[in-house]
């Protein structure tokens, strides 16, 4: 028989490190290098910062492989709840972290290696090599978009859960709602009217930071009830 409390903050401690993970990779390695509209500005970055964007990446890759022990150490503490439905839960998790935004990542790799390469620099000029790296740069960011349609589902499943289960406080399941809702509202915002993609932003930013944030920090605390 496994130890729920222990589960429960070696899930908090995962999560805050994906969390800082990604915060990293997002907000700092890409967001400090990406000027939009300017595609020359955004790949003089990317080549002048080269070493904190290989960072970027390796630390998505550590969020996004940590995100697999939490999807089973997730499903671990909610089973006893509705077990189909936290399969289901963990499952929508690994769909959107460990499997498209991992893949999504080859995009990130890429803005960086047309600028480096060699090969391509006899070709094209450096302004083709610009532009090829900020479409790079976009089409990351879109797939990390479409990421956020499985893990705003998983948000709402696991919030669904945790509210209903007898060892979690209803807020947090509240919490997690709200930002399953940030979520789903920034991917298909983005989609469907991207003029407003700071808004979906903040949106996505505030909700997601209550919700997350809160759940792996009681976790670290207390475990469960």
């Amino acid at each position: 028989m496994y130890n729920e409390k222990k589960i429960g903050r070696v899930t908090g401690v995962l999560y805050l490190l994906v969390i800082f993970c990604a915060g990293f990779a997002q907000g700092v390695a890409r967001e400090s290098v990406f000027i939009a509209g300017d595609a020359i500005a955004t790949a003089n970055n990317i080549l002048s910062n080269s070493a904190l964007f290989r960072w970027g990446l390796v630390t998505d890759l550590i969020a996004f492989s940590t995100d697999i022990a939490i999807s089973v150490l997730l499903y671990m503490l909610l089973k006893s709840v509705n077990k189909p439905l936290a399969l289901i839960m963990a499952c929508f998790r690994l769909i959107a972290h460990p499997g498209v935004a991992t893949v999504n990542l080859l995009n990130h790799a890429a803005a960086l290696k047309v600028m480096e390469s060699n090969g391509l620099a006899s070709q094209f000029s450096q302004v083709q090599l610009s532009e090829l790296s900020l479409f790079f740069m976009e089409a990351h960011h879109l797939g990390y978009i479409l990421a956020g349609v499985a893990f705003g589902i998983h948000c709402f499943l696991l919030g669904y859960l945790l509210m209903k289960s007898n060892h979690f406080p209803t807020i947090l399941g509240v919490l997690m709602m709200g930002a399953s809702f940030g979520y789903l509202i920034e991917s298909f915002g983005f989609i469907l009217i991207p003029e407003y993609k700071v808004i979906f932003g903040w949106i996505v930013g505030v909700t997601a930071a209550l919700g997350e944030v809160t759940l792996a920090i009681w976790l670290l605390v207390k475990g469960t009830k």
